[in-house]
């Protein structure tokens, strides 16, 4: 059972595969945290990662229900995003925020400085790109750290295995981790997937997914106009990067991905894609304009993810489940409201088939995360997202494993994988090399379905 709250999941036997005994050898001499010891004081946070989803992640912290909170560290490769991040954070919480000077840290060690100004039990935000995420991790659950990281943990299969071995090994150490997928903490899905659950819809033979829009984020880039090195140019634009990132495809369509599999409850086996590039003009970016990617569930039931960055057209931004007695509409116009609803046979949205919709305002899943989790850390809850989330995230990658080299994969194959992007992000230095240098031009190799393969792109 995957429900939005267990930690006991489905597909354990990849553990076995994914070198748990390796990384705790690594990591054998840990800090255990209290069962949080502080009550007489404020839970101290280190965010680790300042960009606009690091100040999101800390702002909630701050604005939880469940207990004080008070940031107390920063750290980024980019001053002016710690400064930036700092500055707005302040201003929202003058008196949660404590980082003086002489706790920015600046640098690729940076998160270690950072860090090791909390005590055991206290918590780290880790919202840098996904590469950094089990470099990052593993020094947190050496530090004895209750963690939040956000999504995805992983970008690839290797990363996904050492995520795996990670998060059990953070459950020996009653470590609370949470992972950004705040859509399982909606209660308005919720609701939806309970009576799924129950059988109101029958049983699903295919769910649907859409996020077309525009250009997202930093999905499109051009050539480095030389202010940073190309190292921190591409972590400056890291949703253009497939090592930093999994690029568009893992960050802006894991959400659909991951409540699509929550509601069939299920994890697919395999899946088949298909997509493309069309308006380049300039930009150098790794990322493809439109994907469609099939998954299929162990059972036969099918998951269909579309996915389009192109300016012009039709926008969609919601999921939709159909079952052999009803259909659903999931979310509706991106992650919240969500506005869930239950219709009679397959006439979506049509009102005199309306069977069932959630009635009330519903509460800010982005807030609610972070409510459960100190509920977690002051209240010695078991609490560890991590398994589910490093599943989502290499199920997403499976899908844009599978479009990028236009073959049928097979979860258990492509877990088995040992392709890994950038297998020495954990030695990266700020006057140094990136793992994916620009050609001569400037630009960057593409995926080159039927052409490449057996890796996603060709150096």
């Amino acid at each position: 059972m995957i429900d939005s709250f267990s930690d006991g999941l489905t597909r354990r036997d990849l553990l076995k595969k994914s070198g748990t005994a390796a990384a705790a050898a690594a990591v054998s001499s840990l800090v255990l945290p209290r069962a949080y010891a502080a009550q007489e004081s404020a839970i101290q946070i280190a965010l680790v990662g300042c960009g606009g989803r690091g100040s999101g992640a800390a702002d909630n912290a701050l604005r939880n229900v469940s207990g004080p909170t008070k940031l107390t560290a920063m750290a980024d490769v980019f001053e002016n995003r710690l400064n930036g991040s700092y500055d707005a954070l302040k201003n929202m919480h003058e008196n949660q925020v404590d980082v003086p000077d002489e706790k920015k840290f600046i640098g690729f060690d940076a998160y270690k400085h950072a860090m090791d100004t909390l005590r055991p039990g206290d918590v780290v935000i880790l919202t840098t790109p996904p590469a950094f995420r089990w470099v990052h991790f593993t020094y947190a659950i050496e530090k004895g750290l209750n963690v939040f990281m956000e999504k995805p943990i992983c970008v690839d299969a290797p990363s996904a295995r050492k995520m795996l071995a990670l998060g059990e090994l953070a459950k020996t150490k009653n470590l609370k981790v949470g992972v950004g997928l705040m859509c399982r903490h909606c209660v308005a899905r919720g609701e939806l997937f309970d009576r799924i659950q129950n059988g109101e819809i029958g049983d699903i033979t295919l769910l649907r997914a859409y996020r077309a829009a525009g250009p997202t984020a930093s999905a499109f880039s051009t050539r480095n106009p030389g202010e940073y090195s190309d190292l921190l140019y591409q972590i400056s634009r890291f949703h253009s990067f497939l090592w930093l990132s999994g690029g568009a495809y893992s960050d802006f369509l894991i959400h659909n991905i991951d409540e699509c599999c929550w509601m069939k409850n299920d994890w697919p086996v395999e899946a088949k894609g298909f997509g493309g590039r069309h308006y380049r003009e300039d930009f150098i970016d790794q990322n493809f304009d439109t994907y469609t990617t099939e998954f299929t569930f162990a059972d036969g039931a099918k998951m269909v993810m579309e996915g389009r960055c192109v300016s012009g057209c039709h926008n969609e931004f919601a999921t939709y489940a159909h079952g052999t007695k009803a259909s659903a509409v999931v979310s509706t116009s991106g992650h919240i409201p969500a506005k869930p609803r239950i219709y009679k046979g397959q006439r979506l949205n049509d009102r005199d088939a309306l069977e069932w919709r959630f009635a009330d305002n519903e509460p800010n899943p982005y807030q609610l995360e972070w409510d459960h989790l100190i509920d977690a850390v002051l209240n010695d809850k078991p609490y560890n997202e991590v398994e589910r989330g490093a599943m989502a995230s290499a199920v997403t990658a499976l899908g844009r494993f599978a479009c990028h080299t236009g073959q049928v994969v097979k979860l258990d194959d492509y877990m088995k994988s040992e392709h890994e992007f950038a297998p020495n992000v954990d030695q990266l230095t700020l006057d140094g090399k990136s793992p994916l240098m620009p050609r001569e031009d400037g630009s960057y190799p593409v995926p080159q379905p039927g052409i490449v393969r057996d890796k996603e792109y060709q150096v």
